[in-house]
């Protein structure tokens, strides 16, 4: 919500609540005339007199606090986005031919896969993966990520 139409909101509010007040002051002042036998001298007329201005002291603030929402600039808003990065072509002349079927399958996988998947699918074991991925780290062509008691094998870009 803007800060226009909160401000109105609470202006609003502030009203209803003076409204009620001065209702409510009158209902008083009804009650004490009809009970109170000392007059207009009676003490309790003192007392609603403060407790309608302590009421009004405390919708005036409240009326403040709405004038100074709806005039008060709002925020600026951030806008942030997402630009989509052009993947650079991954040189792959200097790897062998395991590595370079390490790069193919997780090109074909959208980048990522778990270290254990692709030994599967390589059908190769586990030193035998380790080292290569070594090698492509050395490189900067891929990382391991820890999860858990597992890696994630990701595609640098």
């Amino acid at each position: 919500m803007e800060n226009k139409n909160v401000g109105w909101l609470i202006i609003g509010i502030a009203i209803v609540m003076a409204i009620l007040v001065l209702i409510f002051n009158i209902a008083i002042k009804d009650a004490i005339g009809a009970t109170c036998t000392h007059g207009a001298s009676c003490s309790m007329y003192d007392s609603a007199k403060i407790q309608t201005w302590i009421s009004l002291a405390i919708v005036g603030v409240i009326l403040v606090i709405g004038l100074f929402i709806m005039f008060s600039k709002p925020k600026e808003k951030i806008v942030v986005k997402k630009i989509k990065e052009k993947r650079k072509k991954l040189d792959l002349s200097g790897l062998d031919k395991d590595e370079k079927k390490v790069v193919k399958l997780l090109q074909d996988e959208n980048g990522a896969m778990f270290q254990k998947t692709m030994m599967e699918k390589l059908e190769i074991g586990k030193v035998k993966t380790t080292r290569l991925l070594d090698k492509l780290e050395a490189k900067q062509i891929v990382e391991r990520k820890r999860r858990g008691m597992n890696n994630i094998v990701v595609l640098r870009s």
